[in-house]
């Protein structure tokens, strides 16, 4: 698929067929990410993947109590009264657990944390390797795109991080960025509209 086109097809996707990603184009997505930028050049990515809803189950239990509070925040912020945005919840909201677990196959992006910790950043740099991180997954999206696949991932609230890498047995001094699942769309999925955005009104020359 050529670039551009990938892009415009990337779409968050929660519903999912049982068709299995095979291992080859597995290994090809997660090799997207070390193509990505890094700041210290040594790539250190590890991924822990996990196949099978009934692992995934209990990698995703410490979800289950924030859903409720996550639920009730996202509707008290948000006043744009954006017709699209609030599609886009009102799908995503009941299928926060479940989209995890349809595919069959999640994935936990790790990346070595070296600098001051994460959540207590000294001053901007700090977030070099976090930073890094998500190009890494942004590759991967766009690779999964161009597999035909369609991805979903549900940053970690509250303690819902160290009690994950406590599940998966992670160093500490590595973090995650966000539980990732891919898989091939439900012929039903639904499909978020992109916002259209005018390019020029979002580009400001020598001065904003």
């Amino acid at each position: 698929m050529e670039l551009y086109e990938a892009l415009e097809k990337r779409r968050t996707c929660r519903d999912y067929s049982d068709r299995e990603v095979s291992d080859e184009i597995l290994k090809r997505v997660i090799g997207a990410a070390f193509k990505a930028p890094t700041n210290d050049h040594l790539r250190q990515l590890e991924f822990v993947v996990v196949r099978g809803r009934e692992n995934i189950a209990p990698i995703i239990d410490p979800l289950a109590k924030n859903m409720a509070a996550f639920k009730k925040l996202v509707h008290e912020a948000d006043e744009s009264g954006d017709k699209d945005k609030m599609a886009m919840f009102a799908d995503a909201l009941p299928k926060q657990q479940r989209m995890l677990m349809q595919s069959g196959l999640l994935i936990l992006p790790f990346f070595r944390q070296k600098q001051s910790p994460l959540l207590k950043p000294v001053e901007q740099s700090s977030l070099n390797y976090f930073a890094s991180a998500w190009c890494a997954l942004e590759n991967m999206l766009l690779a999964a795109t161009a597999e035909g696949l369609g991805t979903v991932f549900h940053i970690p609230v509250g303690d819902e991080a160290e009690k994950i890498k406590e599940i998966v047995g992670a160093p500490e001094d590595y973090e995650f960025i966000c539980l990732l699942t891919m898989g091939y769309p439900a012929a039903d999925a639904f499909r978020p509209k992109q916002k259209e955005i005018d390019i020029g009104d979002r580009i400001h020359t020598n001065v904003w």
